[in-house]
């Protein structure tokens, strides 16, 4: 695998972590705990995969630039904007959601989840569209 694979790769990590995340939703939905700790720790393995994949490429091939021209210019700024900030937001967030889980305070896990989680799925899907608008299908 080459520097060249890894948005493929990188679009592929936020996928699963897509799948993972309403996967546990549907899980705790259900009051499933241990198959809702399970999808989202395996989110978060996916998240995290994808953070050190993206690194890797960026380190090694800069950025490429958007080839769309008209409206579409718009949206992909416009969703690639949200997508860094809401991006550098959810890092703290999934971390603080991660920690009190693990230290069985469900009570302010509950809080924060509320929130972390439709923010961590928005990021996670637009990664893919992201992905698709600069590279294709």
């Amino acid at each position: 695998m080459g520097v060249s694979d890894l948005p493929a790769l990188n679009a592929t990590l936020n996928g699963v972590a897509t799948l993972f995340l309403l996967a546990g939703y549907v899980f705790i939905r259900q009051r499933r705990i241990s198959a809702h700790r399970a999808s989202m720790l395996a989110a978060v393995a996916a998240s995290a995969l994808f953070l050190m994949s993206y690194v890797a490429y960026h380190a090694n091939a800069g950025s490429k630039p958007f080839p769309g021209t008209g409206p579409v210019r718009a949206v992909y700024f416009f969703i690639l904007v949200t997508h860094i900030v809401l991006a550098a937001a959810i890092v703290p967030m999934v971390l603080m959601t991660l920690s009190r889980a693990l230290k069985q305070r469900f009570d302010r896990h509950a809080v924060i989840a509320r929130r972390t989680f439709p923010l961590w799925l928005y990021v996670s899907v637009t990664g893919v569209l992201i992905y698709l608008m600069l590279y294709g299908p």
